[in-house]
């Protein structure tokens, strides 16, 4: 039986392998997975959903680098996790020395104590933290 080859010359075989036409294709997904990676914005929780009082002059802060959440009971969270008050000032310096630029930014619900507030914006003072803002409703 005779094998016919379209558009090959006489004596030549058709060699294609997989692999020469998946790894190149493969190469550019690899890299568009890592470019979307180191890009990727991720969002920053303090921890716990708050009920933010409302505010005529609220202002977009464009750095944040600490979220720190006053709980209507008075708990305090940072980072998804329950935080005393006498340990505040070390997480604070911690996360601060992270990112010396970003600010602090306080998410206090509408029923939370004010000395926890305060013990909040103190801290942050003490950890050398100079823009400090309160999360508001618009």
């Amino acid at each position: 039986m005779a094998r016919r080859s379209f558009g090959m010359g006489q004596g030549e075989t058709s060699d294609v392998n997989i692999n020469d036409s998946l790894t190149p294709m493969l190469d550019v997904v690899f890299i568009m997975l890592i470019f979307f990676i180191v890009t990727a914005t991720f969002i920053k929780q303090a921890g716990i959903e708050v009920l933010r009082p409302d505010a005529l002059t609220a202002i977009q802060k464009p750095t944040v680098a600490i979220l720190v959440a006053v709980g209507p009971t008075g708990e305090i969270w940072i980072d998804k996790k329950r935080v005393d008050a006498a340990s505040l000032r070390a997480h604070i310096e911690r996360l601060h020395a992270e990112n010396p630029k970003g600010g602090l930014v306080v998410q206090a619900d509408k029923k939370s104590q004010h000395e926890k507030v305060l013990a909040v914006l103190n801290a942050a003072r003490a950890a050398g933290m100079r823009q400090v803002a309160i999360s508001t409703e618009k």
